[in-house]
Formats: C-alpha cells, structure tokens, sequence
C-alpha cells in the first residue's frame, strides 16, 4: 500500500502492511497498549537498531504518561488491534529516540536503566556524558536522523483492565491506592501470609514516597505523609519479624528514631527484634522507653520482658551444658 501522511501530524508517513481487526481502539488516558517494535534506519539497507521480538519481549507503555518518546503514542492510536504498520518519522520526532534505545537495551541484558543518568533529564545527559555505551547510538545521537518503525499492535487495555503499577498512577490515584494496599496488608497478615502483607505495605509506601517528593520536607502535608509512611513501615517490620528478618527490622526502626524519637510503637518493635538477636540490654532499654511514653503499655511490656528474661536464661544454660560437654 502506498505510504500516507498521518493527518495533521508533520512528518510521519504511514504505511499499513497489514491490516487489523475490528474498530479503531479506544485509547483513553490510562490505557496499556502493547506492541512490538522493529526500528531501522533509512538507508539502503534498512538497518536495524532495534526489533524488541529478537528480545523476546514485547513493549508497553501507558496513555497519557509522557513516555519518552512520545510519537510512539501518535503511532500507536492510529492502530487496529493485529495491525502491522510501517512508520517514517523525521528528525523532529525521533531526536531522543538513542536515550530510549540505550534504557531498552540496558533492561533487556539485565542492568538498572537509571544508574547512568541519577535525575538529571535526557537532554541534560546528552551534553554530559560523551557516549551512550553503544556505538550505533552514539552515532545516531551526534547526528539525528529520520528513522523507520515498523508496529504490530498486539493489545489495548482500559486502566480497568489491568494491574497497574504504582509508578503509572496519577497522584490522586495513588492516595486512594494508600488505604486499599494497607487494608489488603493487614487482611493477609491475619491470616499469616507474610510475605504477600509486606509487599502490600512496600507498595503502599512506595506510592506515599512518591507524593511526599513533591512536598517541602517538614512542612504540614509532608509530615502528614511521614506519620501515614512510619505506621506502614512498623506494619512491614511485624511482617520481617515473622519472617526472621530481624536485622533488617533493627536497621527501618533505628532509622524511624532518629527522626521521630517519640514513636512509640517503633520502640517496641525494635525492642523484640534485639531480644531475638540476644540484644539482652537494648531489648530492655527499648521496652523502658516504652513504659516511660506509653504507661498503658505496661502489661505487654512486662510480657515481652519476661519473654526476655526466659529466653536470655534458656541460652546461659545452653552454653554452661555446652561447656560441661567439652570439659568432660
């Protein structure tokens, strides 16, 4: 079929090689749409920089979240579900197409994409750093050229239809994902999925860090966060002591303290992560401040510190039955 111009778009030219099903898509905001890619160049040749089935993985992205390259969202919503399409987009669209080769290759052979560039944005990293680590991209990136996509447009799902992950959603979204992870925590540690829980708390933090970078630190809303983000993280660290995980209990608590040295619950939870480590004298320091903050408290820390005093005893018994063994 003859190459057509893609109305009201400057320089794209498409070309459908074959043709897909149904109506057109409807490409909300929130959408996921998966697809394969192949890129080439527009030599004789037609080189091929990158063709994401040699990778064995298709690409997604999500409508209406910036993608890098955002003339792949023009392409993508002038598609039929299985449609294969041949795209020519000139230089104006196709500019900072090596900074999302380089992240596609960099995910593909197993590496972190993001340890290249911190937070500095693409255009940024384009004057500071001389090389991409590929030389084809280097190429393309000291001399930008048009380039030809070649699409196959495998699905389209509504934001109801799929697991979103955290990072793709929008701020008010995010809060409202906050109660629901945190309900869904507590309900699996009930019933001692451990594990399950604490990657809902992670998730729910995770969406809680995120807005609070867009607060200045210590002002009310951002305290606001910090309260809601210390109570999931004490929620993770029960779900770490049921897992054993008591260094790792001790390092989020301490961190906890040294910001917010009144938070009682943290005390707690780090006193029986040194008393399961044999901590003897930390654990009863922690469970002092208890009582000293919460004198209603008084009951469980006087469980936990007999639960203490047995345990500390059934370990010097141990080793004084050891020591008789090798002395005799």
């Amino acid at each position: 079929m003859e190459a057509a111009l893609l109305l009201n778009v400057e320089g794209i030219k498409k070309t459908i090689l074959h043709g897909g099903t149904g109506e057109l898509p409807n490409f909300i905001t929130g959408s996921q749409v998966t697809f394969h890619f192949r890129t080439m160049k527009c030599d004789e040749e037609r080189t091929v920089i990158d063709d994401s089935k040699q990778v064995g993985q298709p690409m997604r992205i999500v409508v209406g979240n910036m993608f890098k390259l955002e003339v792949w969202e023009i392409l993508l919503t002038s598609m039929r579900v299985r449609e294969v399409s041949e795209f020519w987009c000139d230089t104006i669209h196709t500019g900072v197409y090596p900074i999302l080769s380089r992240s596609l290759r960099q995910m593909a052979e197993g590496k972190d994409p993001t340890e290249w560039h911190g937070h500095t944005c693409g255009l940024a990293n384009m004057f500071a750093y001389h090389t991409l680590g590929y030389e084809d991209l280097d190429e393309l990136q000291k001399e930008p050229q048009p380039l030809i996509f070649v699409i196959e447009l495998l699905q389209v799902e509504a934001p109801s239809e799929y697991q979103r992950e955290t990072w793709n959603l929008s701020n008010t979204e995010k809060m409202q994902a906050v109660p629901i992870l945190h309900g869904e925590g507590n309900r699996l540690f009930k019933l001692g999925c451990y594990e399950e829980a604490s990657t809902k708390y992670q998730e729910a933090i995770v969406c809680l860090r995120n807005l609070q970078t867009k607060e200045k630190p210590w002002e009310a809303q951002w305290l606001k966060l910090e309260k809601m983000i210390n109570t999931l993280i004490l929620n993770y660290c029960q779900c770490l002591l049921k897992r054993g995980e008591y260094y790792e209990v001790l390092e989020h608590t301490s961190d906890i303290l040294r910001q917010h040295p009144g938070i009682v619950k943290a005390y707690y939870v780090r006193a029986r992560a040194h008393a399961e480590v044999w901590n003897e004298a930390e654990a009863k320091a922690d469970l002092e401040k208890v009582l000293e903050l919460e004198p209603s408290m008084r009951k469980a820390v006087h469980r936990e510190l007999r639960l203490l005093v047995s345990r500390v005893e059934e370990k010097r018994e141990e080793e004084r039955r050891r020591c008789r063994n090798m002395l005799g």
